[in-house]
């Protein structure tokens, strides 16, 4: 099983970049339909790439 903590920090981490995201559209004043795409892009994708990278796996000899 991997380490709790090791997924809170990766989610944690997309989460500040989600939130980086919205605060540059809102600097931009950028349309509404972009501060829900854009973080929930962040998140999802982000999510995948890091699982694909294996950081959420479980590692041999654990």
């Amino acid at each position: 099983m991997v380490s709790k903590i090791r997924v809170l920090l990766g989610m944690l981490v997309l989460l500040a970049l989600a939130i980086g995201a919205i605060v540059l559209l809102a600097a931009m004043k950028a349309d509404a339909a972009w501060f829900t795409i854009v973080p929930l892009g962040i998140l999802f994708i982000g999510a995948s790439v890091v699982q694909s990278l294996g950081w959420f796996g479980k590692k041999a000899g654990d």
